[in-house]
């Protein structure tokens, strides 16, 4: 929530509900923020760990209090609550923003999501509501069950060929060979995990199908609420646990292993003690 706002401030006043996502600063002027790209911008500033413009460090969701420039500011609709719509500033515009870019939007077409984690799970969710078939690609029999009776995935088998695009949100190191294989001419392979290792890629398996793979981070701040309000439209929210701040450090762990459906949600409201 809103509460306080400077005296320029015109987009937002006290009490709205808003959200930030990943950045809360950019330079406003260079060629990619001019065209709602700020998210590409040289001096974007991320919201934990970087420098904002007093000099001080962004702590981001671990804080109790964010100052924003009111741009990168996401207003929440009424609808979508707040714990759950916290990782849409993030996970959910991670996969978003390369749906519309790559054009893998439309309905009917047939989208492979790899991984059924926290970035998995919101492409399964915003596929669905746009009318696309989704096969989850997993290399854990048991998601089966989840990906279809809960979230809504078409099928959960492989099929060479049959796929317009994947969007692949592993970041471990994993063969990308496969994914191809699955890929219709002309088809996209779209990269949003981040593995530490390079990755093996062959050409030949792109040039007799016309395939292209390609990369998406994130998204600007105009693409960020376009993405929240059709959210809202559809109801689509992340699938969190709900955890005080005193839990965090075992959350940690649990991370480590895998052990989360599908976000942690800091409760700091209710949680984190004032000094």
């Amino acid at each position: 929530m809103v509460t306080e706002v400077g005296t320029k401030v015109t987009k937002f006043k006290v009490g709205d509900k808003v959200g930030v996502g990943c950045m809360v600063g950019s330079c406003r002027s260079c060629a990619n923020c001019k065209e709602d790209l700020e998210n590409y911008c040289p001096e974007m500033i991320l919201t934990y760990g970087a420098k904002y413009y007093d000099g001080t460090t962004t702590h981001g969701g671990y804080s109790d209090i964010m100052v924003s420039d009111e741009h990168s500011v996401i207003k929440i609709p009424d609808n979508l609550p707040l714990d759950g719509s916290a990782p849409l500033l993030c996970a959910g515009i991670t996969v978003y923003s390369p749906l519309k870019y790559y054009r893998l939007d439309k309905a009917r077409m047939h989208l492979g999501v790899v991984g059924l984690g926290g970035l998995g799970h919101m492409a399964v969710k915003f596929a669905k509501a746009m009318g696309l078939k989704v096969t989850v690609i997993s290399t854990s029999p048991n998601k089966k069950k989840e990906a279809m009776d809960r979230l809504g995935a078409d099928a959960f088998l492989l099929a060479m060929g049959t796929m317009d695009g994947i969007i692949d949100t592993v970041s471990a190191v994993h063969a990308l060979l496969p994914l191809i294989g699955l890929l219709k001419v002309n088809g996209k392979l779209v990269m949003v995990g981040a593995p530490e290792r390079p990755l093996e890629l062959l050409a030949f398996p792109l040039l007799i199908g016309r395939k292209m793979v390609g990369g998406s981070g994130i998204g600007g701040i105009k693409e960020t609420q376009e993405m929240i309000d059709f959210a809202a439209e559809h109801n689509i929210v992340a699938d969190i646990e709900l955890i005080p701040m005193e839990y965090v450090n075992t959350a940690m762990e649990r991370l480590s292993k895998a052990d989360v459906t599908y976000r942690f949600v800091i409760d700091i409201a209710n949680s984190l003690k004032p000094f």
